[in-house]
C-alpha cells in the first residue's frame, strides 16, 4: 500500500517535494509522544511534523476545541468578527511582551516572514534587508529572497536587496576562534561596515536558533548588541520565532529573549508550535507599525475559527502545564546524555541546542567537512530502531535535528537517547 502511495505521490507532485526514507513513511495516527504508521510500526517521535507538534499528538484539549468548534462554524473570513480569532489574539499580545502590541494571523511562517517584510518596508519606505547568514525564513518568492541557505534558496530573483550579516553560526566561519564576547564584538563591527556601505536598510530579520540551518545559534546578547546599533538608525528587527517560540529553549518563552537586553524586538513572527498540528501563523508588532499599511488587506484563511480554536486550547494547555519548564529540565538531561554520546562517536562534530530544540553535527571523521550520507544512515538506522528524527545543516554541513514534542518524559528521552546511540554507533 505503501509503494502504491509513494508511486501515486510522484505522478501528481512536484519532484522537489522532499520525502525522507529510501522507503518513504506514511503516518496514520498519533498519541503523545508516539506515532504509527500504515505498517502499523510504532515509531518515538522526536521531530513533531517539522516542530509542529509542540504539546502532543492527538492532545484531547485540542482535540475537543476543534470537534466544538467545526460543530458550529469552520470559517467566516476577517471580514467578519471573529470571538475565537479576538481571543487568541488578546492572549499572544499578552505574553509577545511587545508594548502596544498588534496581531495578525496567516496560514504559515512563510506568510507571517512575507507580512513582516511588507510591514518593515511600508513603515521605513526602504527594500534593503538585513538577514543572516545560513537563515531560512520560508518558501514563498520574498522569503526565499532573503534566505541565507544555497540548500534552501532556487532562484536569485528577489523584490528585495539582501545584505547578508556574520553571526548565526558560532562554530564555522571567520569568527569561529574567537571567544564569545570576541565574537559578538566582531560580529557588531562588521554590521557597522555594512551599513557604512549602504542606503538605510528597513529591517534585520534573524532566527534566535537558525532552524533549517541545523539548530545554530550566536552568543547570548548578540542581537541585543545588533539592536543597539540598528536603533541608532531607525532599523527595525524582525524576530523569526516561527521554530523558536513559546518556551521550546527551555530558558526563555521567546528565542529572542536570550537577547533581551535592549526590549523586545519591533516585530516577532511565530506559526508551526501554536498550532499544534493546525495551519497558524502570525505577526505582533507595535500598533504604529502594524497599522502602517495604508492599503486595504485581509487574510481569507488566517484567523480562521477552527484554527483559532485549536491555538488557543492548545497555548492555554502549554501555559497551564508549563512545558517550557519541562523543555528545559528534560532537554536538559537530553542534551546531556547525547554529549555523552557523541565523545565516543568519531563522526560528531557538536551537539548543540537548548531546551528541546538540539542538533547533532556529523562530519567525515577527523575533519569538519560535512558527511551528508552518514547523516542520512544515521536517520535510516534511527528509523528501523522506532525512533524519527530530522536533518538539516547548511553551507557545507550536515546535522541531525531533535525537536520532540514539548511533554516528553524522562523516561522517553531516555528510550530516545538510546536509540539513537545504536544509530550513531552503527556508522
Amino acid at each position: 500500500m505503501t509503494r502504491d502511495l509513494f508511486a501515486r505521490h510522484r505522478s501528481v507532485l512536484p519532484d522537489w517535494l522532499s520525502l525522507y526514507y529510501e522507503d518513504p513513511l506514511e503516518i496514520t495516527h498519533g498519541e503523545g509522544r508516539h506515532v504509527w504508521d500504515a505498517a502499523g510500526n510504532k515509531y518515538l517521535d522526536f521531530f513533531g511534523g517539522i516542530l509542529t507538534t509542540m504539546t502532543a499528538h492527538a492532545l484531547p484539549e485540542v482535540t475537543k476545541a476543534i470537534s466544538e468548534q467545526a460543530g458550529r462554524i469552520n470559517h467566516s473570513s476577517t471580514l467578519y468578527l471573529n470571538r475565537p480569532m479576538v481571543e487568541l489574539a488578546e492572549r499572544v499580545a499578552q505574553v509577545s511582551a511587545i508594548p502596544d502590541a498588534r496581531v495578525f494571523f496567516t496560514t504559515s511562517g512563510t506568510e507571517a516572514n512575507d507580512t513582516a517584510l511588507l510591514l518593515a518596508t511600508t513603515h521605513r519606505r526602504s527594500n534593503t534587508v538585513l538577514a543572516m547568514r545560513n537563515s531560512y525564513h520560508g518558501r514563498s518568492f520574498g522569503a526565499v529572497g532573503i534566505t541565507g541557505n544555497r540548500s534552501w534558496s532556487p532562484t536569485s530573483l528577489s523584490p528585495l536587496q539582501t545584505l547578508y550579516v556574520h553571526g548565526g553560526v558560532r562554530t564555522r566561519g571567520p569568527y569561529a576562534h574567537l571567544d564569545d564576547r570576541e565574537f559578538i564584538d566582531a560580529c557588531v563591527a562588521d554590521l557597522e561596515d555594512l551599513l557604512g556601505h549602504t542606503r538605510p536598510p528597513a529591517a534585520l530579520i534573524a532566527e534566535p536558533v537558525q532552524g533549517v540551518g541545523g539548530f545554530t545559534s550566536p552568543p547570548d546578547g548578540l542581537y541585543a548588541a545588533f539592536r543597539d546599533v540598528l536603533h541608532e538608525r531607525g532599523i527595525l528587527w524582525i524576530a523569526d520565532e516561527v521554530q523558536t517560540g513559546w518556551g521550546r529553549t527551555g530558558d526563555h518563552f521567546w528565542g529572542w529573549q536570550a537577547h533581551g537586553r535592549g526590549g523586545p524586538p519591533d516585530i516577532v513572527t511565530f506559526a508551526k508550535g501554536i498550532g499544534n498540528g493546525m495551519s497558524i501563523g502570525g505577526v505582533i508588532a507595535r500598533a504604529e507599525i502594524m497599522n502602517c499599511l495604508d492599503a486595504n488587506s485581509i487574510s481569507t484563511f488566517g484567523g480562521t475559527q477552527v484554527t483559532m480554536a485549536a491555538g488557543l486550547a492548545n497555548l492555554n494547555h502549554l501555559l497551564e502545564h508549563d512545558l517550557q519548564g519541562n523543555a528545559r529540565r528534560v532537554g536538559g538531561l537530553l542534551i546531556e546524555r547525547l554529549r555523552a554520546v557523541a565523545a565516543q562517536v568519531p563522526h560528531v562534530r557538536e551537539v548543540r541546542g537548548r531546551g528541546l530544540m538540539i542538533g547533532v553535527e556529523v562530519t567525515r571523521p577527523g575533519t569538519d567537512r560535512a558527511d551528508p550520507e552518514a547523516a542520512s544512515a544515521v536517520l535510516e538506522e534511527a528509523r528501523a530502531g522506532g525512533l524519527l528524527i530530522g536533518k538539516g545543516g547548511g553551507h557545507d554541513t550536515s546535522v541531525l535535528r531533535i525537536a520532540p514534542p514539548m511533554s516528553l518524559t524522562v523516561a522517553e528521552a531516555e528510550e530516545g537517547a538510546a536509540i539513537l546511540e545504536r544509530a550513531l554507533r552503527s556508522l
